[in-house]
């Protein structure tokens, strides 16, 4: 009954979290914190020292909204470069196009590099050229483009060495001697700088396309305008500057250079047309000399010029249809007999559609978009193949337009020549020589109107030619910036800062997550309800048993002496109606320090001149023994086994005032001599002679020794170990009072160094808690405060 009340009484205790305790434990590992910070400072240096830094150049161009040059042009195309809301993305397809920038690098110094190398990185030192390198002879795409290495031996020789051997075979060379090596022959004119290590390569210029395309970047500077920015990515912000100097000067010359083209296209045409149409003219005039002569006519009959007007009427729309389907004709040969770029020369009358000039503009495009992708991919891969994909489908669509184009015009054609037969009809009554004559006369000034016509037209395709500028103006030219967009040092050192501070709260939490151990009193309380009664502070040296056997009587001024005397205190009102308390020390494993607080515990038993004998009843792995410096020839093993006598088995520390029994040496049978008989009668007399009899035991959680001297004791102490327990530990004296109905355990925690990495973030609230657990103070704080005695730090040794 008193169990089971006892039971009920302990509950767990009733904790909160101490946000102080928290902050606590971050502050106990602060250098781990700043550790890792300047960890993370170093790695970031040592990336900043080795990584090579990018820079970024910019330049500006407007585009004209409308292409005004080209408008002038009669009958030039509408759609060629019309400004749109994709019309940016579009120039920089154009300008990142193989054309444009291999022409702007040749404008560069491009055909050697030279490098400097560092103590960590290697420099490329353009536009700077440390000494002069002339090319005597080179293959103009099969030549090495190894690394050379060249270093001074005096003012005539160098050595020169190259990566297509690794360096490893030096040679030597005078000024201005041809040196053949990769395929090529050149020669050093100047001397090379005593100071540093150079290198120098040569390069094609093919070489430096990816460079000079890869990091090329359009885009719209502003929004819903036509301001075009540029800017180029490199290692090297001179060399940025100025290939995209250039290729922002090559893409508006191209420009330039497409306009003039297409309006040489279109008096080319208007020329082939007017001569066709001079012939005509020629012929038709004729015609018209040889009939008047012939048939001595001047002038047809008045009342027959109506019907003869419109039938020239007639005649002319005919003329400017068959005009238009020589147009259609030209451009349907182009389209199935080209696969470049459809040029579309001229608008005669509306023929070419929106739809179709729409067409035409895309299939440009996508032609322009394959010969981009051929640089990356070859003719066979997949993007290129969904490119001729989307082209064919174009080209088809564009026939189609084409075909239906030219049907219409026939239809047209067919019905005006029907008008003609009316007309023709009509001049039937007229008579046969008049009739002939207005035929002649009608035809001589239908081709005379056209010829006069495309030949303005010729005249204003030449002016506006010779006009023509580029649709877009550079307003804004690159210049190197020295500053690097990657890497950024303060961004660096900023970021591996965090990481530093984070790697370091990680460790902490990692510590604490990945600690199985017990390590202070908050930790257990929430994992037992059996109640502690004391802390025993963790001894500042390593305990040795043979030279420092009872601590606490050795020091008895000392923190740890008065921890002992705390847990002396509660023990006094455990079975506090026994005149003779049998005390039986136990824990879950070995090394939680059975022996030490039973020795500890003796003697400051002895000092209150209490009878006080200490047994050592692990009789498998005992050291008590050594504590008083005793053979252990005879004890507790030779007793039970009925070797010695009681009187033989117990001796007795003159120094400490403590009597004590030995383990004696390990028997073959320890758990059944002290299941036997033997055990109580032994208790029994020495409860007759002393006042605390201390057992110090074998671990529970190893073997099951100890059972029969628990469930005999009136007190047990159940040892947990700060650092060495582990938590399962604190759930055994609950397990221990309910199999076998105790309720005279108790806890000691043992070696408390008050270690607040590991400390509990709960702090117990003793009033809600029904845990019964005893006053005891762990002592923090109070180690020098001037009270106790203590062992001197090294730094405090002005101390007196």
């Amino acid at each position: 009954m008193d169990y089971n009340n006892q039971i009920e009484q302990n509950k767990l205790a009733s904790q909160t979290i101490n946000y102080w305790k928290i902050l606590r434990i971050f502050l106990s590992r602060w250098y781990w914190v700043a550790g890792c910070v300047l960890i993370s400072f170093i790695i970031a240096w040592l990336y900043l020292r080795t990584i090579t830094p990018i820079y970024i150049t910019s330049a500006s161009l407007k585009l004209d909204n409308n292409d005004q040059q080209m408008n002038t042009l009669p009958n030039a195309p509408m759609n060629y470069r019309g400004f749109v809301s994709n019309q940016i993305q579009t120039e920089g397809i154009i300008m990142r196009s193989e054309d444009v920038i291999l022409n702007a690098l040749k404008n560069l110094d491009y055909k050697i590099s030279y490098y400097l190398e560092g103590r960590v990185r290697t420099s490329e030192l353009y536009p700077k050229t440390p000494f002069k390198i002339d090319i005597l002879y080179q293959d103009s795409v099969n030549f090495s483009r190894a690394i050379y290495n060249v270093s001074p031996i005096d003012a005539n020789t160098f050595e020169i060495s190259t990566s297509d051997n690794q360096f490893k075979t030096q040679e030597k060379y005078k000024y201005n001697q041809p040196i053949n090596m990769g395929n090529m022959v050149f020669a050093l004119k100047s001397p090379v700088p005593a100071v540093g290590k150079y290198s120098f390569k040569f390069n094609g210029i093919r070489d430096l396309y990816g460079r000079a395309a890869g990091g090329l970047n359009v885009y719209e500077q502003e929004k819903n305008t036509n301001i075009m920015g540029v800017t180029h990515t490199d290692s090297n912000p001179t060399f940025s500057a100025d290939v995209l100097n250039e290729i922002i000067k090559q893409y508006v010359k191209n420009d330039a250079e497409l306009k003039k083209r297409s309006a040489k296209q279109t008096i080319d045409y208007l020329n082939s047309q007017i001569d066709f149409l001079d012939a005509q003219v020629n012929k038709s005039g004729n015609k018209l000399s040889n009939f008047q002569t012939s048939n001595r006519i001047i002038d047809p009959v008045t009342d027959k010029q109506i019907n003869s007007s419109k039938l020239s009427q007639l005649q002319d729309q005919v003329a400017q249809l068959q005009l238009q389907e020589l147009g259609i004709q030209q451009l349907e040969d182009q389209v199935k007999n080209n696969k470049d770029k459809i040029q579309l020369n001229l608008n005669l009358e509306g023929t070419n559609s929106t739809l179709l000039a729409g067409l035409i503009t895309q299939f440009n495009s996508l032609i322009i978009s394959r010969e981009n992708k051929l640089q990356s991919f070859n003719a066979e891969a997949q993007p290129i193949k969904d490119i001729e994909s989307q082209i064919n489908e174009l080209k088809q669509a564009i026939v189609t337009n084409i075909r239906l184009l030219h049907e219409r015009n026939q239809k047209t054609i067919s019905y005006i020549n029907g008008q003609i037969n009316n007309a023709n009809q009509s001049l039937g009554t007229i008579p046969a020589k008049q009739n002939d004559f207005a035929k002649l006369q009608s035809n001589f000034d239908i081709n005379q109107r056209m010829f006069s016509m495309l030949f303005e037209r010729k005249l204003s395709a030449q002016i506006s030619s010779a006009a023509v500028i580029s649709g877009a103006t550079i307003i804004g030219q690159a210049q190197p910036s020295f500053s690097p967009i990657s890497p950024i040092p303060r961004k660096i050192y900023s970021s591996y800062m965090f990481m530093g501070l984070f790697a370091g709260l990680g460790l902490i939490l990692a510590a604490r997550l990945l600690n199985p151990y017990l390590y202070d009193i908050e930790t257990i309380e929430g994992i037992t309800a059996t109640p502690i009664i004391g802390v025993i502070l963790k001894y500042p040296k390593k305990v040795d048993f043979e030279s420092q056997s009872v601590l606490s009587i050795e020091k008895p001024k000392s923190i740890f002496a008065e921890s002992v005397r705390s847990v002396r205190t509660n023990l006094s009102f455990m079975a506090s109606d026994r005149a003779t308390k049998v005390i039986c020390v136990t824990s879950e494993i070995s090394g939680e320090g059975k022996s030490f607080v039973s020795l500890n515990l003796a003697g400051t038993l002895s000092i209150i001149d209490k009878k006080v004998i200490l047994i050592a009843a692990d009789l498998r792995k005992s050291k008590l023994h050594k504590a008083f410096g005793f053979n252990n020839n005879i004890g507790l093993s030779t007793y039970l086994s009925k070797q010695s006598s009681l009187d033989e088995i117990i001796n007795r520390d003159e120094k400490h005032n403590i009597d004590y029994i030995t383990s004696g040496p390990v028997p073959p049978n320890p758990s059944e001599l002290l299941h036997s008989d033997q055990i109580q009668e032994l208790i029994a007399k020495l409860r007759l002679t002393y006042e605390y009899i201390i057992i110090d035991t074998a671990p529970v959680g190893l073997v099951s020794d100890s059972i029969p001297l628990i469930r005999q004791a009136d007190v047990n102490l159940f040892i947990l170990r700060s650092g060495v327990s582990k938590n399962r530990a604190a759930s055994i004296p609950d397990r221990l009072s309910k199999e076998y109905s105790l309720n005279n355990i108790a806890i000691i925690l043992n070696s408390f160094g008050n270690e607040k990495l590991h400390s509990n973030i709960y702090t117990t609230n003793y009033a809600y808690g029904n845990t019964g657990t005893y006053y005891y103070s762990n002592y923090t704080g109070y180690g020098r405060s001037g009270y106790y005695d203590h062992e001197k730090r090294w730094w405090e040794f002005w101390k007196k």
